[in-house]
């Protein structure tokens, strides 16, 4: 397992569906999980450990609102954490970007643009982040 995508919830699934096929494209194995920040954070964290004992190098976060999915994977894990806001509220999205932008010295999360194409460009980081240590 090299990815593991943890989306807050059930209406994200749209979202990463298109990160999920260029994955599967380049034959990156990846898990999807439904977690939140906020609802189950206890559950959050065991993930990030059990993933982590499973080998993953690269963990996609994606959120909308007060989107601290992100900044809580990052703040557990020293692997790389991409996070990707969600529009899901009166603000298109702007309280999502920004709270998974504006993180704290020691919390480094990469963050992309809003919505489908910002997780399909997540993948795609995530992809070339592997290729750093795969020359396959």
């Amino acid at each position: 397992m090299k990815v593991a995508i943890f989306i807050g919830s059930d209406s994200d699934y749209d979202v990463v569906k298109d990160a999920q096929a260029i994955l599967k494209e380049f034959k990156v194995s990846f898990a999807l999980e439904v977690t939140s920040a906020h609802r189950s954070p206890a559950r959050t964290l065991r993930l990030i450990e059990t993933y982590e004992e499973k080998g993953v190098e690269v963990f996609i976060a994606v959120a909308g609102k007060a989107a601290h999915l992100a900044g809580i994977v990052a703040a557990h894990t020293v692997k790389p954490v991409i996070g990707v806001p969600v529009e899901s509220s009166s603000l298109d999205g702007l309280d999502a970007l920004l709270s998974t932008v504006q993180m704290p010295k020691g919390v480094p999360v990469a963050t992309m643009g809003l919505g489908k194409s910002g997780a399909s460009n997540s993948a795609l980081l995530a992809i070339q982040i592997l290729s750093l240590n795969d020359s396959s």
